[in-house]
C-alpha cells in the first residue's frame, strides 16, 4: 500500500516526519531512480525503490520497542561529534538500529523510549496528541504558591508562552511536574524564567508508561500492551 513518502522514510529510518520532509526538500531522496522533492509524493517500501543519500531503504524486519533508564551526562543521539557517551552505547548489538523517541538533555535522566518503528515514534512526538510526560524536578530554591500558579497558568519564553499541566511538591525542593509538550529544555527554561535553577531532572512517566524500579543504564523491552497503549492510530481503529 502506498503512503506519503515522508512516512515511508520515517518508518524505515526512525527519522521524525519533519526531518524526513527536510530530507525530501533538500533533494536527497530518489524514488525509482528519480529525485523527488514533492512532499505529497506517494510511495511504498515494498513496491518502490526509495533511496536516501544513495542508500536504498528497507522494510524493517521486526519492530523493536525499548524502555531505557538514561543516566545523567549521556547524549540522546546515535553518535556525538564531541565524543561524549551516547545512549546507543548502553544497548547490545541487536538494538543498534533503533532511534531515540524524542530527547532528554545531557544532564537529565530517566525514561527514554527507543524504536525502529518510525510511525509509532512520530505519533508519540506529534504535538497534536499532547502525550503527558511526568518529571521529578529538584530546584535550587523552594517555590512560592504564586510561582506554582505562574508555571501552570503561563510563563513567557523566547519561543512563545509555555505552561505545566500540573506541579506539586514531593519533598523539600523536589516537585512532580507534568507537561504535554516537548520543546527543547522546556522545563529548565520555565524555572529559569522565574530565576530558579534545576539541579536534577528525572523523567518518570510517558503516558501510562512508568520508569518503575529500572536502574540507571538498564533497559527492557516493552510488552505488546504497553506499545499499543501509546499507539494513537490503533486507538482510532477500535
Amino acid at each position: 500500500m502506498k503512503q506519503r513518502l515522508q512516512k515511508c522514510i520515517a518508518q524505515a529510518t526512525g527519522l521524525s516526519r519533519r526531518k524526513a520532509e527536510e530530507v525530501i526538500a533538500e533533494g536527497r531522496v530518489r524514488v525509482n531512480g528519480v529525485i523527488v522533492s514533492d512532499q505529497g509524493t506517494q510511495a511504498s517500501l515494498l513496491d518502490d525503490v526509495i533511496e536516501v543519500d544513495g542508500e536504498k531503504l528497507k522494510v524493517p524486519d521486526q519492530s523493536h520497542y525499548i524502555l531505557l533508564h538514561k543516566p545523567r551526562r549521556v547524549v540522546t543521539t546515535r553518535s556525538d561529534p564531541e565524543g561524549r557517551p551516547t545512549v546507543m552505547e548502553l544497548l547490545p548489538a541487536e538494538f543498534q538500529s533503533l532511534y531515540p523517541v524524542g530527547r532528554l538533555d545531557f544532564e537529565s535522566e530517566g525514561l527514554l523510549l527507543l524504536t525502529n518503528d518510525g510511525n509509532w515514534a512520530n505519533e508519540l512526538m506529534h504535538p497534536r496528541y499532547e502525550v503527558e510526560k511526568e518529571y521529578e524536578v529538584t530546584v535550587k530554591n523552594p517555590l512560592h504558591p504564586a510561582d506554582q500558579r505562574k508555571l501552570t497558568q503561563g510563563v513567557r519564553l523566547e519561543d512563545g508562552p509555555g505552561h505545566f499541566l500540573s506541579i506539586r511538591l514531593i519533598r523539600d525542593t523536589t516537585y512532580s511536574v507534568i507537561v504535554g509538550e516537548g520543546r527543547n529544555r522546556f522545563i529548565r527554561r520555565m524555572f529559569s524564567a522565574l530565576d530558579n535553577e534545576v539541579s536534577r531532572l528525572v523523567r518518570v512517566r510517558i503516558g501510562r508508561l512508568g520508569l518503575g524500579s529500572l536502574r540507571a543504564g538498564d533497559f527492557r523491552a516493552l510488552s505488546d500492551l504497553e506499545v499499543s497503549s501509546l499507539s494513537f492510530s490503533q486507538k482510532r481503529q477500535r
